[in-house]
């Protein structure tokens, strides 16, 4: 009796589908053990919720005639699931087939659920382990990488868009995670560069190791190009569920809501004693934030990298919020270059996905020097005001100490399109601090004192007293209010709740031209 013509093709489908789940070589799969990394398969089903995966694409392998093998899922994996039971599409690179190098049909794989992420609004998640393009597919490799890129910039604002670099991300596969919203990488393991450490040498006489060039540290500290390091592979996952937390499935969603674990009532009278007696000595603004926001969570971005600022995401009343605060621990808290690139990117990624934004300033001016001015302090330091004044979502502002010239205005001053602007009592509105305003517009009559130092010391304490409070600011509303300290979680938590419906009618045009 011959076997029914159906059965005979669930053995022939399931024989594929079990080569396609083993088609690294042992050693290949050994030798991604033995460095401490799992494999594709087993990243997804750590990161996925326990069977929500749905694979796409299994079977597909190279159509290239000249490859010595043709491996089922030509090195890539691609699907969607679920994490804490939200949609998202991943795709995770499989390092023990051909290198997760990719080719053709690689690609095709990759844009289609990249397509599927769109269509249907849900974050898209890459898993970065490959050697770049596949050398014997030429140009066909290139083209593969064209159209990754060019779906990057479409969802770009639409939906979250994260990459995790687990393993090798070189040349031009490098450009696909640098237009996505967030990098992960881990470190000792993860690496990118456009040109490797052979090459670097070769060119400029450099020697320079593989991590120095393109690990994880150098990246998260150095470059900016990497936003979130943790120390192993489970670890970098955990991190991208948790920011996940945070994020809208796409646009037009608002962020999830979450349980209220902390009173919204809650004083916070532990500010008062942060915030140190002289206006000249440093404190942590990271200990004025997690004070103020649920549970004392904070999921820093970029921690490592421009420390003149902190930038992150919390939540107020089980809202998330997107935080921005200078530093008075780093530089005395200034905007330079980096600080001004990290937050105006910041505050563009709060504003795409509808995320409202807190702005802690305690700001003493834009970092002096010629390094800054020929690094262009004013082309970098105009992002971030364009961040802020294009943004619209609520936006909220206190200001805890310094705030003086045009930093003021930048860091999301009431001038600019803030909502709701708080002061401390301890707040210094002014053009400057007062040493230096007092040796500008008094500098002839100090000169000609009997006791110059003395009438110095005189003329200082004047402009503190006329100038170095909120009184001024607060008379002529550029502040809605002047706040006890312990105050600032329940009244940013009210603003928030009054924003909550804001609309804002945009002029129709394509896009504003940015200064990059």
């Amino acid at each position: 009796m011959t076997e029914h013509p159906l059965a005979e093709r669930l053995d022939d489908l399931r024989n594929r589908k079990e080569e396609a789940l083993h088609a690294g070589s042992e050693r290949s799969v050994e030798r991604q053990h033995e460095k401490g990394k799992m494999l594709a398969r087993e990243r997804l089903e750590y990161f996925l919720d326990p069977g929500s995966f749905h694979e796409l694409d299994m079977l597909a392998r190279t159509r290239n005639p000249e490859a010595a093998e043709r491996p089922y899922t030509d090195g890539v994996i691609t699907g969607w699931g679920t994490v804490d039971g939200r949609k998202v599409f991943v795709f995770s690179q499989d390092f023990t087939i051909m290198g997760g190098s990719l080719g053709e049909v690689f690609a095709e794989k990759i844009q289609k659920v990249m397509d599927l992420a769109l269509s249907v609004g849900a974050p898209f998640i890459g898993l970065n382990d490959g050697a770049g393009a596949r050398i014997p597919e030429g140009v066909v490799s290139l083209d593969g990488y064209g159209g990754i890129f060019y779906r990057n910039v479409q969802a770009s604002g639409v939906i979250p868009q994260i990459s995790v670099v687990m393993g090798p991300c070189a040349g031009g596969a490098v450009y696909s995670p640098a237009m996505t919203d967030f990098i992960f990488m881990v470190r000792e393991t993860s690496h990118m560069f456009i040109t490797g450490p052979d090459v670097v040498k070769t060119v400029t006489g450099e020697e320079v190791t593989l991590e120095e060039l393109g690990g994880a540290g150098s990246h998260s500290s150095k470059s900016g190009v990497a936003t979130f390091v943790a120390n192993d592979e489970k670890a970098v996952l955990d991190e991208v569920k948790y920011l996940l937390s945070f994020l809208p499935a796409n646009n037009l969603e608002e962020p999830p809501i979450s349980e209220v674990t902390d009173d919204p009532e809650r004083l916070v009278p532990e500010v008062d004693d942060i915030m140190p007696d002289s206006p000249n000595q440093p404190y942590d603004m990271r200990k004025i934030v997690t004070a103020v926001v649920d549970d004392g969570e904070f999921m820093e971005y970029h921690a490592n990298w421009a420390g003149a600022i902190v930038c992150g995401f919390a939540r107020l009343d089980g809202r998330p919020v997107g935080i921005v605060a200078n530093q008075p621990m780093v530089l005395a808290g200034v905007l330079d270059i980096e600080s001004s690139s990290k937050a105006a990117r910041f505050v563009r990624t709060c504003d795409a996905f509808n995320m409202p934004l807190v702005t802690f300033v305690d700001v003493p001016g834009f970092l002096p020097g010629v390094d800054q001015e020929y690094g262009g302090i004013i082309r970098h330091g105009a992002k971030l005001l364009y961040a802020y004044c294009e943004a619209t979502v609520p936006r909220m502002q206190v200001i805890t100490r310094k705030a003086y010239g045009g930093a003021y205005v930048v860091m999301d001053s009431k001038s600019i399109g803030c909502d709701l602007s708080l002061a401390w009592p301890t707040a210094e509105l002014a053009v400057m601090g007062p040493e230096g305003a007092t040796d500008i517009v008094y500098r002839r009559e100090i000169q000609s004192a009997a006791d110059p130092v003395a009438r110095r010391a005189e003329l200082i304490d004047d402009y503190k007293e006329r100038f170095a409070n909120p009184w001024i600011a607060a008379e002529r509303g550029y502040v809605d209010d002047v706040i006890e300290p312990a105050e600032t979680r329940r009244k940013l938590i009210a603003g928030l709740h009054m924003l909550s419906s804001k609309k804002e009618n945009l002029p129709q045009r394509k896009h504003g031209n940015v200064p990059l």
